[in-house]
Formats: structure tokens, sequence, C-alpha cells
């Protein structure tokens, strides 16, 4: 993307756990950063509140609350953006399960509303974030960009997959660069309560009982949010080829009972189990090909999983001693 001595790009969910590190980076680079988020209770709003504070007084940051599914809203959006970032989404395999509808409504209908926004501004770059629960139960590993029979099993899978082909559309009849990345189950620092290493964390410090769905042998690519932010950072600069799809992991896999064990070690405690029955939407296995990552994008993840760990344990801990938000 050609860009100015200032770019400035429109981050949705940016107030959140990937949004807010990508917000941070970008200012730090010299962006102008506008971000636009409801601050959804889905977790604690006190916890995007504060992931934002850093930036309000920062004269190129500007943060705007509201819904991307408020298609008058996002038309009147002040700026002249370079880019868009795409992150805003109801999240999570399982409560779309329970409320399929809000999933369709938030994750298709406010990204047609976004993609609107990009053809009627003529902003010719926008990177869309995708999910690796496309791929569904996928036995083809690692998991390719090419492999088209995609067999999502979750309505919150199926929303991932029809942003990437609304944005094929928009991409095919307004010449807008699409790039769709699939992220392959981030983790770090702010990361949302309700995912696991989050959760079993907290729960392994006060002595609790972790709930742990199956025998332990799912195998998740665990990707650090650090190097989530730059490779979108490498698909806002990209600029060869109109429309793209493109796995962001680490390349390799960590059961879930060595998961529960890297946490145990870092933490210096014994896990307390609660073994219970596989959950439906759920895949055995997420593991990407990030070959085409590295290629395009010029992607290099580099946290070690067990690192990643202790970078979300010091933030953590920190937090408690301050008695802050979780």
């Amino acid at each position: 993307m050609n860009l100015h001595q200032n770019p400035h790009v429109l981050i949705t969910g940016g107030a959140g756990f990937i949004g807010s590190h990508l917000a941070d980076t970008l200012l730090d680079m010299g962006w102008q950063v506008t971000v636009l988020d409801n601050l959804d209770p889905y977790y604690a709003v006190e916890l995007k509140r504060e992931n934002i504070a850093p930036h309000l007084s920062n004269p190129n940051y500007h943060f705007v609350e509201g819904d991307i599914q408020d298609s008058e809203l996002v038309d009147t959006l002040t700026g002249s953006f370079d880019a868009i970032v795409h992150l805003a989404a109801r999240a999570g395999v399982r409560p779309s399960i329970k409320d399929p509808i809000a999933y369709m409504d938030t994750n298709v209908k406010g990204t047609q509303n976004l993609l609107e926004l990009a053809r009627a501004r003529e902003i010719k770059q926008f990177v869309f974030a995708s999910s690796s629960s496309v791929y569904g139960v996928n036995p083809h590993t690692p998991w390719s960009e090419s492999d088209y029979v995609l067999k999502p099993i979750s309505p919150y899978a199926g929303s991932k997959v029809s942003g990437e082909l609304l944005g094929h559309v928009y991409s095919h009849l307004y010449g807008i660069r699409f790039l769709a990345l699939r992220f392959f189950t981030v983790f770090g620092p702010r990361q949302r309560p309700d995912l696991a290493i989050n959760k079993f964390a907290r729960k392994i410090l006060k002595g609790e009982e972790i709930p742990v769905f199956g025998d332990g042998t799912t195998r998740r690519d665990y990707t650090f949010v650090r190097d989530i932010v730059w490779g979108i950072i490498g698909a806002l600069n990209y600029e060869d080829s109109e429309y793209e799809i493109i796995n962001l992991g680490a390349g390799r896999t960590i059961s879930l009972a060595e998961m529960i064990g890297s946490i145990e070690e870092v933490l210096g405690k014994t896990a307390k189990i609660n073994r219970l029955p596989e959950q439906p939407g759920d895949v055995p296995l997420t593991y990407a090909d990030i070959s085409k990552a590295r290629e395009l994008l010029g992607y290099n993840p580099k946290m070690e999983f067990i690192d990643g760990i202790r970078a979300f344990k010091d933030w953590y801990l920190e937090r408690e001693i301050y008695n802050l938000p979780i």
C-alpha cells in the first residue's frame, strides 16, 4: 500500500485483545488510529476501557464507541482512512451455537457495512480477521489456504467464511485489496478471560478446578499476540495482489495436556482437573501452514509457547498486585 507520511487506519474492535495491541504498535510507528468498538459486555468492559486508556491523550488516536451493525454510524465516521483492519466480531465457537442469528447479524452484516464504507470512501486496503475455525474438521495437516474444501462446524466459523466471500465480491467489483487473515488461537497479555489460558491460570492460582473437555489430546496452534500484530502490519503494507487468504499461526501444535503442563510449570502450581465430555463445535486439531504468510507478508513468528505463557503470567500477576480487573 502506498502510504503518505501519517497513514490513517480504522481498527474495528480496537479496544479488545488483539486490536489494542495493534493500536499500541501502529501509534508507536507514527500512524493515525481511529478505533470503533461497541465495548460489548461479553467480558468486563473495564478491561477494554483500560486497554484504550493510555491512548486517549494521544493526538493521533481517536476512539468512537459504536456498533459495526449501525450502518448510519459507520457511514458518518470522520477521517480519511488509508486502510481498515476489521477485527470486530462476536467471538466464540460455543456461544455461537446458542445464538447463531446474533453471530450472523454482527459478523456478516457488520462486515458488509465496513465493506460498504470502503467502497464509498475508496479505501483500497481492507484487512479482515478470519479464523482457523473455518477449516472445520480437516484431517489434512498442516492446514493450507489452498484447501478449498471448507466444512465449518459452528455458526461462528460459518460467519467467518461468509466474511471472506463477501470480501471477494467487493474486491472483484470495486478494486478493494482484501486480505483475510486466518488467526490461529491467539494468546498473551490482555487475552479474553473466557479463553483457556487465561481461565486456567486464574483457576490454578486460586486452587480451583479447571474444566478440561475431552482427554487432553486435542491440539492447537497457539500464536502469540505480538506475532499476530506483525502479521497484520505485513498485510497493511502488502500490495502485490487484490485478494488473498493467509494463515497466521505459529506453525506448530501444542496439546491441551501440554498447555496445562506449561501453565503449571510457569505458575509453580498443580492444576486440579475436572474432566468433562468434548463440546459440540470444537475441533480436535488446529495446525497452520504459514509458508504463504512468510512469502507474502514476511511473517516470522518468534515467540516460543512457554515464553508466551511467562509473558501472560507477568501481566496477570501485575494486575493481581494492583487489584485490577482480570
